[in-house]
């Protein structure tokens, strides 16, 4: 079953794969995550584990980039197969109060339309709450319809609709939300769902 873990160098090879099939994905725009790393750089054992440490590193104000906030990555694995990656923010500034909020994701091409967005949202809303966020902003393009249903199970209420994004608040809170089903089982998805919020 899937679970949120820390990111790990166990999961290089995995990590890759799904990189790889982001890179080659039409149908939705590059995650920002993947635009942030060289995979011929990465699958250097050292390199990757450098990588790891940096993202474990960036919960803290003295390991965030330069125009970054602290933020806990997480990344959503069964077993040693890499399915996703989720960001809580610990905190907004301004743009990502328009373009950001609290809470992104991104579920690999190969494993989308299978409950994972939906489970890992849900598994990362106790998270946020003790990191102090309650509730979360999270958003998703105006367009798509699967991160806003991904978000609505969740028990997402929509906050407003800006030029490009639906904002929503999302309690962090036990009690406060619906039941979440888990990840469905299929052999391969049927094509292209939620990418990112």
């Amino acid at each position: 079953m899937p679970v949120l873990v820390d990111p790990t160098p166990g999961l290089r090879a995995s990590f890759l794969e799904a990189v790889a099939e982001f890179r080659a994905d039409r149908d939705f725009p590059l995650p920002w995550f993947v635009q942030d790393v060289d995979p011929a750089a990465l699958t250097d054992p050292a390199a990757f584990a450098a990588y790891v440490r940096r993202l474990l590193g960036e919960r803290t104000q003295a390991g965030v980039r330069a125009g970054f906030v602290p933020m806990t990555t997480l990344w959503w694995a069964d077993g040693d197969r890499f399915l996703g990656r989720l960001a809580v923010r610990h905190r907004l500034t301004p743009e990502l109060e328009r373009l950001g909020g609290h809470i992104g994701y991104d579920v690999r091409p190969g494993a989308r339309r299978l409950g994972h967005a939906t489970a890992m949202l849900a598994a990362a809303l106790p998270i946020a709450r003790r990191l102090g966020v309650d509730p979360a902003l999270v958003m998703c393009d105006r367009t798509n319809t699967a991160s806003r249903r991904v978000i609505e199970a969740n028990g997402g209420r929509l906050l407003d609709l800006t030029e490009r994004k639906r904002r929503y608040l999302v309690p962090t809170g036990p009690g406060q939300r619906p039941g979440v089903t888990g990840v469905r089982r299929a052999a391969r998805p049927a094509g292209p769902a939620s990418r990112s919020a």
